[in-house]
């Protein structure tokens, strides 16, 4: 059988223009009118035709490297440098414009803002085309790392005992000098010594600020690379990261609304991003839904309050532990006298309250009560008898879990993980998303909302191809 070889002596030639480098069915160009359509002065960037000095390249121009590049995993302003000059969709894209790395980089990090509104306006532009209904709401978030190591983040024992090894280097750095002078050896020797001195002495201060942070701001741990990142727990440990917030629509799975915060759990977190959530379609929902790790019930009850339906487990609903003979379920509370019944018909008092926990005690009064018990020891065995805590609102967990447990609740959970787990699998596996490359809250806000549009964007492809949504878009 023949072999095909290649020619680099071949001579071929390229469209006329940079227009016809690209077929129209494309998605590149879905990404170029989708920037088109967006509304700069909506976005803060100020554009000016008519200004002085050197020119500048134009806002949509940098707006449309950074959506496309990122929608396919280009996020370094190296790469995408490298894709101006040898990929012919971007060549395409920029219209021949070729700006470099430095430029870029500098364009991402003044426009933070503007780049979480292109987010918002991507995601009423769905509205606008009828992608997002805004009925159900899928609520989830995903830890992402930090662009910062671990091993920079600091506690009060590590600050202790860095500068106690610091001060000791220090004081065997002086007695070496000190001995040098005795002998009267060279001076490059003293020099070099007085040079890892003065370095000691900066990273001493460098320690002594990162207390002073510590205190001013209470904080347990302060990162020194990105002060603003904490120390999240994911499936591969431990790291220095920010915990990423998505709500999501059940109709196209298509992002309403994201979010970054530097919280190491999402127990805060399920009022405040439903109700921002509501912002985009202008009206609230009707069922809310998220996993276990939302289930805070003072957070819960914020929606539930709204006369939102909420679908979201307990954390015992999800452990499935069989039910114990004697558990907390199979003791009856009295509103009117605020106390428990045990199965022996004995009270369980109120003894005292945990305003961090937000919960009430209930013990029984006297303990050889449970200790003349014949379920002694099965039922508890505390020196002091059985005790039981309950929620400040312990009625709206109960009502909750009943309304999770309903056939109708069951049905809308079951498209939770396609819904809303779907976007971070796009972005952390496609993309290759494996960390935040900006710092702060502000950076990785922004980043986020780039990736949120960029899956939007993927979304609206699929549903519409690419001359379909072209032609929505223009008209």
């Amino acid at each position: 059988m023949a072999y095909r070889y290649g020619d680099r002596e071949q001579m071929t030639f390229l469209p006329p223009t940079i227009e016809d480098y690209i077929s129209e069915d494309d998605p590149v160009r879905a990404y170029d009118v989708f920037i088109e359509t967006l509304d700069l002065k909506e976005l803060g960037i100020k554009v000016d035709t008519d200004q002085v000095g050197n020119s500048s390249y134009d806002p949509k121009a940098m707006l449309k490297l950074l959506v496309y590049g990122y929608s396919y995993g280009w996020r370094s302003s190296r790469k995408l440098e490298r894709a101006e000059h040898h990929n012919l969709s971007f060549i395409w894209l920029m219209g021949g414009l070729k700006p470099d790395h430095k430029t870029i980089a500098r364009f991402r990090k003044n426009n933070k803002e503007a780049l979480k509104q292109v987010f918002k306006q991507c995601a009423r532009l769905c509205i606008k085309l009828n992608l997002i209904a805004g009925n159900t709401l899928f609520v989830g978030g995903s830890k992402i790392r930090a662009n910062a190591s671990i091993n920079n983040s600091w506690d009060k024992n590590k600050r202790e005992t860095y500068l106690k090894t610091i001060d000791e280097q220090i004081e065997s750095i002086l007695e070496e000098a000190e001995t040098i002078d005795t002998q009267e050896e060279d001076n490059p020797s003293l020099v070099k010594l007085q040079e890892e001195l003065r370095d000691k002495t900066k990273l001493k201060d460098k320690v002594r600020h990162i207390m002073n942070e510590l205190i001013t701001e209470n904080k347990k741990k302060v990162n020194s690379t990105d002060p603003e990142c904490v120390n999240v727990q994911g499936r591969q440990g431990t790291h220095a990261g920010y915990n990423a917030q998505m709500v999501v629509d059940e109709q196209h799975g298509l992002i309403v609304h994201n979010d970054v915060v530097n919280e190491n759990n999402d127990r805060n977190q399920f009022a405040n991003q439903i109700n921002q959530a509501h912002e985009i379609p202008g009206k609230q929902c009707n069922n809310a839904c998220a996993d276990s790790g939302y289930a805070d019930t003072s957070e819960l009850k914020k929606i539930d309050d709204e006369g939102i339906t909420v679908i979201v487990p307990s954390q015992e609903q999800v452990s499935k532990n069989i039910s114990k003979p004697f558990d907390k379920t199979r003791f009856r509370y009295n509103e009117q006298q605020d106390c428990y019944i045990c199965p022996e018909r004995n009270q369980l008092k109120y003894k005292k309250s945990d305003k961090e926990t937000k919960t009430r005690s209930y013990q029984i009064p006297d303990e050889s009560v449970c200790h003349s018990c014949e379920h002694y020891g099965i039922c508890t065995e505390a020196k002091h008898g059985r005790s039981i805590k309950r929620l400040e609102h312990e009625e709206v967990k109960r009502k909750l879990e009943e309304q999770y447990e309903s056939e109708s609740s069951q049905a809308i959970f079951k498209l939770r993980k396609e819904k809303v787990e779907h976007p971070f699998g796009h972005i952390k596996r496609n993309l290759g998303v494996s960390s935040f490359l900006l710092r702060g809250l502000s950076g990785v806000k922004a980043e986020m909302a780039i990736l949120a549009t960029c899956f939007n964007l993927i979304r609206m492809i699929n549903i519409f191809g690419v001359q379909e949504l072209v032609t929505k878009l223009t008209t």
